[in-house]
């Protein structure tokens, strides 16, 4: 075979191009699919913490199996560095095929499954042996195009992927999240993965391909990039299927934030349902019994003003109006879209009874735990209506600290009252 006999020479290889170019187009892909690699981890990560919730756990899940899997990788490049060229295009072809598709499947798992955990570990447990055997592959192509000492070729393939890796985790939540949202951030990271491996071994590497795998190297890569084309185009019908799955016919509105996705359900005030990452946040049907718990107690004493931290939906804020006494009520919200959506939605102001066109009432988009170490003057009750303490960006606002701070912002002689 012209792969095999071509990597097992001595030497440099016949590239289309001078070594040191080479050398920089091979620790150039080596960036890409570090910062592509990272994307992966992140995004599985992300998206079973909202699927499964508990991010934590699913963080140690996702980066152990993973950790693990790319020795496993490491251990079985080793029969394909005598095709190092082949290999490493197809590693990369498979690679974003399964990278690029695994938010899109694990959230189809969810959604019609009703569970994602399995597929959560089997990806990455994919994913890992893949990264793992790229290593290998890449230090045997870098000292075919240059030869160089390996320790020296160990240190450029390390600091281009530690680099890349930096890129990657840094374009996951301010570029990709934001402007592609994660189905796509996904899809479009595994086309780049797809075309950056492709190219560098289809240009750089060609003189080490016999005509069959050339073919089908690119028949792969075109194969892969085409189905993630179609994929991407098909996200939106997607989406709208896979909420119909969770949550029923009923979905009126669907909203992914800068901090949440948010979900209404129901034609009317009575079924109204208001979902927050894929968790129930209100039902019609008995969240009277919930938040005249949260409120009510807390109002029995002073109470001229109220501050709630998050009731973003006013409903919290509907019951401490109730009181006439209440002079003015702040509600502390980190996601503005909710409050807009609590002003503008027929069925949600109705059922908050249009709280926020009350004069009393002062809305401040923030998030509540720095928000509270300024300062904002005293408050007669504070009630914190806030996410559930499982996701790991609320822990904080059930912390010792959180509550210290809530201690203090009441006046002399008042206590802090609430949940």
């Amino acid at each position: 075979m012209i792969d095999q006999q071509m990597s097992l020479r001595g030497g440099a290889a016949r590239l289309p191009v001078r070594p040191r170019t080479g050398r920089f187009l091979v620790l150039g892909a080596v960036f890409v699919c570090a910062a592509c690699g990272l994307v992966y981890e992140l995004e599985l990560v992300a998206l079973a913490s909202y699927l499964i919730g508990d991010s934590v756990t699913q963080a140690s899940v996702v980066l152990s199996v993973m950790v693990f899997a790319m020795g496993i990788g490491s251990l079985l490049a080793k029969r394909l560095r005598c095709r190092a060229a082949v290999g490493f295009g197809m590693i990369e072809a498979a690679l974003a095929l399964i990278g690029g598709s695994s938010a899109l499947v694990l959230y189809a798992s969810f959604a019609w499954l009703g569970d994602s955990q399995y597929a959560l570990v089997g990806f990455s447990l994919a994913i890992g042996v893949l990264i793992g055997a790229e290593i290998p592959l890449l230090m045997t192509l870098i000292q075919r195009v240059d030869r160089q000492d390996a320790g020296g070729a160990v240190a450029d393939l390390f600091a281009a992927d530690y680099v890349g890796a930096l890129v990657g985790g840094l374009a996951f939540p301010f570029l990709l999240l934001p402007m592609l949202g994660q189905l796509t951030g996904a899809l479009f990271t595994g086309a780049v993965n797809a075309a950056a491996g492709g190219a560098l071994v289809l240009w750089v590497f060609r003189h080490d391909l016999s005509p069959r795998s050339r073919w089908l190297l690119v028949l792969a890569n075109v194969s892969v990039i085409a189905v993630l084309a179609t994929a991407t185009a098909l996200v939106d019908d997607f989406e709208r299927a896979a909420r119909r799955a969770v949550y029923g016919d009923q979905v009126r509105v669907a909203v992914q934030t800068e901090v949440q996705e948010v979900v209404v359900t129901g034609a009317d005030r009575d079924s109204l349902g208001l979902y927050l990452d894929g968790r129930l946040r209100v039902s019609a049907r008995d969240e009277y019994r919930y938040h005249e718990a949260l409120v009510h107690p807390a109002m029995n004493g002073p109470r001229a003003r109220v501050l709630i931290l998050g009731g973003g939906d006013g409903l919290a804020a509907r019951e401490v109006l109730r009181y006439v006494d209440v002079r003015a009520v702040t509600v502390v919200e980190l996601d503005p879209a909710v409050t807009r959506l609590a002003r503008t939605d027929p069925a949600l102001s109705e059922l908050n009874d249009h709280a926020f066109r009350d004069p009393r009432l002062t809305v401040v988009g923030a998030d509540a735990f720095p928000w509270l170490r300024a300062d904002h003057g005293r408050y007669d009750v504070v009630i914190s209506d806030l996410p559930d303490p499982g996701i790991t960006a609320s822990t904080k606002l059930y912390s010792a600290e959180f509550y210290g701070l809530i201690a203090e912002a009441p006046g002399p002689g008042r206590a802090a009252r609430g949940a």
